[in-house]
């Protein structure tokens, strides 16, 4: 059996050995923006889970963009110098190619971790005013973020670049731009979220501005041969809201940019989205950009087991998967999803003798010596 999920795929100068992704996922365990200890043992472990991508959480590029205080950030040397020192540590142990999401909270900032109900945080607890297209805050009774000015966008698109260019100097194999899940990006792209009357509110065109001027900034600071690609949220899941119809329109412009892949994701901007969760419930979005924009893409959205994944790619419904909480329930879902599919996980020579009993895929190298 060949399997369609274990195939390689390239993407500009960055050759991948198989289809799986696994996706950013917050920590909340950095200090002022520096990533932790914790990030090495997070981390260390997924780069060798036999995904051929690993992308860090969502890295912020400035202070207020941070969800909590706890968020990892690119803003600063201090952060720069940390995020260095857990890439080396991947590159060195790991396996799995290294990916960097860049984002901005937006109107979402300023929070507790999940674990402490995510309440918004006031100035004397550790937080601050968040910021957003428009004064609009999510719902009832939740913060009410300052409208950017023109100035401040333009800014922040420098801000992107600059997290960019300390990226490549770190040394990451890609990039993503968060856009989805109803953070900055995706606050520009909704009628809910955006009712500027400037060149940056109203019109789908002056909507997607900040957005393609963000991946434009970026993509002329990273290096040509190297991929960078865009998580969206495909539907806001609410009537008037964001739409696959507009995604697809998105994901033509960033095609025209040198976007590599669009991360099709949904949901996140209102309290009152009604979400049909089920699993793979959002492949039918990754599809259907891959077909209209002609775009590589990923599918995202409780996507658990092998075959579902196979199927997928397979079926030509998406390019690569992306799992989070299943990597986290299972560290090694890239390992046994091989197996599992007929083909040869690339393990550790330290973890060979893990192999269940009888299996002849992949020999002992002779350097290995049983204790």
């Amino acid at each position: 059996m060949t399997s369609a999920l274990f195939q390689p795929i390239q993407l500009r100068g960055l050759a991948l050995e198989n289809r799986v992704m696994v996706s950013p996922m917050c920590q909340y365990s950095a200090v002022d923006g520096c990533m932790t200890d914790w990030h090495f043992a997070h981390l260390g472990m997924l780069a060798n889970s036999g995904a051929a991508l690993l992308c860090f959480e969502m890295t912020d590029v400035e202070p207020v963009g941070r969800i909590t205080p706890g968020c990892s950030g690119l803003y600063s040397d201090a952060n720069e110098a940390a995020l260095r020192r857990i890439v080396e540590f991947c590159r060195a142990h790991g396996q799995a190619k290294l990916a960097l999401q860049l984002g901005h909270a937006g109107r979402k900032a300023s929070t507790a971790a999940p674990w402490d109900a995510r309440k918004a945080l006031r100035p004397d607890e550790g937080g601050w005013q968040p910021v957003a297209p428009s004064a609009i805050p999510m719902s009832d009774g939740e913060p009410v973020p300052r409208a950017l000015t023109r100035g401040e966008i333009k800014a922040l698109v420098a801000k992107f670049a600059d997290s960019v260019r300390r990226a490549d100097r770190i040394g990451f194999d890609a990039l993503e731009l968060h856009a989805a899940h109803g953070y900055l990006v995706h606050e520009f792209l909704s009628p809910l979220s955006n009712r500027r009357e400037d060149e940056y509110g109203g019109s789908l065109a002056n909507r997607m501005r900040f957005p393609l001027e963000v991946v434009a900034a970026m993509r002329a600071a990273w290096p040509g041969h190297k991929p960078l690609g865009v998580r969206v949220s495909c539907t806001d899941w609410v009537e008037g809201g964001w739409d696959l119809e507009q995604t697809v329109a998105l994901a033509r412009e960033l095609k025209k940019l040198g976007c590599d892949w669009i991360d099709c994701s949904s949901g996140g901007l209102m309290k009152n989205q009604a979400i049909p969760v089920a699993p793979g419930y959002q492949v039918a979005f990754a599809e259907r950009i891959r077909k209209d924009a002609g775009i590589a893409t990923v599918a995202i959205g409780m996507i658990t087991g092998a075959r579902q994944a196979e199927n997928i790619i397979a079926e030509g419904k998406a390019d690569l998967v992306a799992l989070a909480r299943g990597f986290l329930w299972d560290p090694r879902w890239g390992w046994h999803a091989a197996v599992e599919l007929g083909a040869a996980p690339r393990i550790p020579a330290q973890y060979l003798r893990a192999r269940p009993a009888g299996r002849t895929d992949r020999e002992r190298p002779p350097s290995t010596v049983e204790r």
